[in-house]
């Protein structure tokens, strides 16, 4: 039972780091976007991450930015298993994760209402090996840790090392009352809530599929961006969104069975 209930904590948390890009948007506009980061990781997060993606977010729209983030971490992850773990993946994680990472590319031709920026780009890409790093070494403290010690030291660290930006970026508009509950949404939510369900589906799946699961995210962040944000979507991305949903259910519907750790 413990088992099957792993994907469905990692899907959960998927669905709420998908409200992080829209919830951004609804930030005042003086705002800084490592600011925002800053904000997230003084409750906790990881120090890497956070700037990256939230930085990319701004300068590719959140469609983008949230899509190659997320859409790039599965396969770099499935490359440090291979790497560090020497663990191949499965034949059902290859197949998932092509048919999502398709998935991903077909939002990413979508022109509506987003840009393509080359820097905007490298960060979402730092941002994935960041997201990829944190899985793996997650998944192997979490052997012998309990999920909340492991996320509380890890973004604990991060905040202190990102904090200094709370001083180097203005941060009046956390007073205002957007500023005030995005800020709270972020760090409670999409952080605290969200990272605690991801820990917990770690200890029963191993880092590349729970990565895989993780595009999730894409999937919320597409949907909000169109009836939340009014983001245009064309046929392509909603054939997309049909891979991306066919990806993750295979993970669902085809357990893999445990390897060597």
């Amino acid at each position: 039972m413990k088992q099957s209930w792993g994907p469905l904590w990692i899907l959960l948390a998927a669905f709420l780091w998908g409200t992080t890009g829209t919830a951004q948007t609804f930030a005042p506009e003086t705002a800084h976007p490592i600011a925002i980061g800053a904000a997230r990781l003084a409750a906790i997060s990881m120090a890497i991450f956070q700037p990256l993606f939230f930085s990319s977010v701004t300068i590719t729209g959140v469609a983008i930015g949230t899509v190659i983030t997320i859409g790039s971490a599965p396969i770099l992850s499935g490359v440090l298993e291979w790497f560090f773990l020497k663990k191949t993946p499965s034949k059902i994680w290859k197949v998932s994760t092509g048919l999502s990472i398709i998935g991903c590319l077909l939002l990413f031709l979508n022109k509506g209402s987003v840009h393509v920026d080359p820097y905007g780009i490298l960060m979402a890409l730092g941002a994935g090996l960041a997201f990829a790093f944190y899985a793996l070494v997650s998944r192997k403290l979490i052997t012998n840790h309990s999920s909340l010690s492991v996320v509380a030291v890890v973004f604990s660290l991060s905040a202190i090392f990102l904090s200094p930006f709370l001083f180097i970026y203005e941060m009046s508009w956390i007073k205002e009352f957007s500023g005030a509950v995005v800020t709270l949404h972020l760090g409670i939510v999409t952080t605290g809530i969200a990272y605690l369900l991801f820990a917990k589906g770690l200890a029963t799946v191993p880092s590349s599929t729970a990565v895989t699961l993780s595009l999730g995210e894409p999937l919320t962040a597409a949907i909000f961006g169109v009836f939340i944000l009014k983001e245009q979507l064309d046929l392509t991305s909603w054939i997309g969104i049909s891979l991306l949903l066919v990806g993750i259910a295979l993970l669902i519907g085809f357990p893999q069975k445990k390897k060597g750790r």
